[in-house]
């Protein structure tokens, strides 16, 4: 994805709109438990600013997983802001400021990072998923197996004892 700055150079405050459809392969944006399914799609502007070009925009994007706690396969809608200061040439002794030659930038590198960086730790299908039966497996969002899960407390179990015993 590269967008042609040449005409901003010519009035500070000048905009360029700009949108892409990419696919995950394209940009590196891969990962062993989840896909971006159909197109990776980006949208934006990118305006002179004087000492730089700050480009602004959303990725939006279909990601594809397996629920880490019920093992469904979800789809999830996601959608990504961005903002990043560019700045032709020379060197930076910002970290904020991502620096690039010629007329040309390159955004294939931060929509890889917006989209991964965006990433939860762990795949939910929703923020209540119930999991699986620890007993029979059954999948607990569909509705309740009957199954006994009751689990004691191992640091109370000498208690236990006590209320079974004879006199």
């Amino acid at each position: 994805m590269h967008i042609h700055i040449a005409e901003l150079n010519d009035g500070l405050g000048k905009e360029l709109p700009f949108s892409f459809a990419t696919a995950a392969a394209e940009i590196d944006a891969t990962a062993a438990d989840y896909a971006f399914q159909g197109p990776i799609e980006v949208t934006g502007t990118v305006t002179n600013t004087g000492a730089g070009y700050r480009v602004t925009g959303v990725i939006r994007a279909t990601k594809h997983f397996v629920c880490d706690r019920c093992l469904d396969a979800c789809t999830e809608a996601q959608e990504h802001a961005f903002s990043e200061v560019f700045r032709q040439g020379g060197t930076s002794g910002d970290d904020d400021v991502t620096l690039f030659t010629g007329d040309t930038i390159e955004l294939d590198a931060l929509v890889r990072d917006t989209l991964l960086a965006a990433q939860p730790l762990s795949n939910i299908c929703k923020p209540d998923c119930k999991g699986l039966c620890p007993v029979c497996g059954a999948n607990l969002n569909h509705g309740d197996c009957g199954c006994d899960r009751f689990v004691p407390d191992p640091r109370l179990a000498a208690l236990q004892g006590l209320f079974t015993q004879k006199d």
